[in-house]
């Protein structure tokens, strides 16, 4: 296995290191500290698994994970615990906090050969606005998307539905809408049918079609979205804290 490590805290290299001799099977091809020095070594394809820390000179590692070659894993080493659920929405193997123990790397290695679809972070917290999520859109088909460019979420059984940017692209993403909601942020994303998730920042007008039903449009999408009036409560509310009108 050739692993790769970015990393900008020498001793914390160093440890890494001697924590990975005790793995034969291992083999250092590369250490890299900053962000512009770990975008071209990403660029060679001789790794197949990344160290990545979160805090780098120059940038974060979550910046890094797009420059990372196809087919390599990664698994994030750092001094905090509060990005677990990013490394999870990057599809990271682990998440391990320095000082790194020598149990919690060894299971970390041991995820490599676990099964493609284990789960190895349970979702604890919203993502943020500012962040991207790494959506499956098929066999081998995977693509970043800006939270913020989502315009609604549509449930499609076990698949969603999603609308992105300012032409409204729709793509077909293999997440359900629980699994949707329990990363959203909340004050952003509101659930307006049992079967619709919009953006409100991208609501643009909301035009009542009954008693039973509002007709939402939104930026960059062609059709109106409906909205339930069973969640309107929660659709106001956002929108109020939006400052957008109802």
């Amino acid at each position: 296995m050739r692993v790769l490590i970015i990393d900008d805290e020498p001793p914390a290299c160093d440890i890494l290191h001697a924590l990975l001799a005790d793995h034969p099977a291992v083999h250092i091809v590369g250490e890299v500290g900053t962000v512009t020095a770990a975008r071209a070594r990403l660029a060679q394809p001789d790794y197949d698994l990344v160290f990545l820390d979160v805090q780098l000179r120059g940038g974060t590692g979550f910046d890094l994970v797009p420059h990372v070659r196809p087919g390599a894993r990664i698994i994030f080493v750092t001094a905090y615990d509060a990005h677990a659920l990013r490394a999870f929405e990057v599809n990271a193997v682990d998440y391990l906090v320095k000082p790194v123990a020598p149990e919690r790397l060894a299971n970390a290695l041991a995820r490599l050969r676990a099964p493609a679809t284990a789960t190895p972070f349970p979702p604890s917290r919203p993502l943020l606005m500012s962040d991207r999520v790494l959506v499956k859109l098929g066999v081998g088909s995977e693509r970043f998307v800006d939270l913020a460019e989502i315009r609604f979420v549509a449930s499609n059984e076990n698949y969603s539905q999603i609308a992105v940017g300012a032409a409204g692209e729709h793509l077909l993403v293999r997440r359900t809408m629980k699994a949707w909601e329990d990363i959203l942020p909340p004050e952003h994303f509101v659930r307006v049918h049992r079967q619709m998730i919009v953006n409100t920042a991208h609501v643009r007008r909301v035009d009542r079609a009954s008693e039973a039903t509002s007709l939402l449009h939104l930026d960059g999408v062609g059709d109106p979205v409906p909205a339930s009036y069973r969640y309107a409560g929660a659709l106001r509310a956002a929108l109020s804290a939006a400052r957008r009108p109802v």
